[in-house]
């Protein structure tokens, strides 16, 4: 859990330069955020095979 306390402001960080460089691309760079986001909070219920408790 330590590295995706590490990755997210780095990300972040990252998406904030690259929107304000361009701002079109907020749509996508919102939607990769949240879908490896969402990814992250779901591995662990992945690797056990269940996804509801």
């Amino acid at each position: 859990m330590q590295t995706l306390v590490f990755i997210q402001p780095l990300v972040a960080l990252i998406a904030g330069i690259v929107i304000l460089l361009m701002p079109r691309l907020l749509n996508y760079i919102v939607a990769i955020y949240l879908i490896l986001i969402g990814i992250a909070g779901l591995w662990p219920q992945l690797m056990n095979g269940s996804v509801l408790p």
